[in-house]
């Protein structure tokens, strides 16, 4: 019987136990990826929501397009796309990273190393989940709707 109800004792004080020993980087990466902004657009609804979306749903990408000169583009699903990297391969994609607009690529580079490991972390941390997002589709392609259409630059 002692043996039993210590065994039950284990098992309620784990969770408890893994919450005080949680990475420090999983932490700091959630702050990073909120603060980056990379919820606005990779995760569906947070922006209009005003950043109500459940942390279960984050960065599964989305089906609204972004449509100008470039054709249009759609937010990666990062939760699978991290899947297929090794922290070194993220950090070193992501120093060299170029992509079309309105991805702000410039600021993904301009992150320190440890900033972008601390991503990494995070994102891994919420598991696999989703489903990919629409390819790219070129300039001469109509997107279907939902699309943010934004107008060619001035000359």
């Amino acid at each position: 019987m002692k043996i039993l109800t210590s065994m039950l004792l284990l098992l309620v004080a784990l969770p408890a136990f893994a919450q005080q020993k949680s990475d420090p980087q999983v932490n700091r990466g959630r702050y990073v990826v909120k603060i980056g902004g990379c919820n606005d657009c990779h995760t569906a609804g947070y922006a209009p929501s005003g950043g109500k979306v459940p942390e279960a749903q984050w960065l599964m990408g989305d089906s609204l397009g972004w449509n100008g000169p470039w054709g249009t583009t759609y937010a990666t699903n990062l939760r699978l796309y991290m899947q297929d990297l090794t922290e070194e391969q993220w950090v070193k994609k992501a120093k060299t990273l170029q992509a079309r607009p309105p991805m702000p690529w410039f600021n993904v580079q301009a992150m320190s190393a440890g900033d972008l490991r601390a991503m990494y972390r995070y994102i891994r941390s919420l598991g696999s989940a989703g489903k990919p997002a629409p390819a790219y589709l070129p300039p001469d392609k109509t997107p279907p709707e939902p699309a943010v259409r934004f107008p060619a630059p001035p000359k």
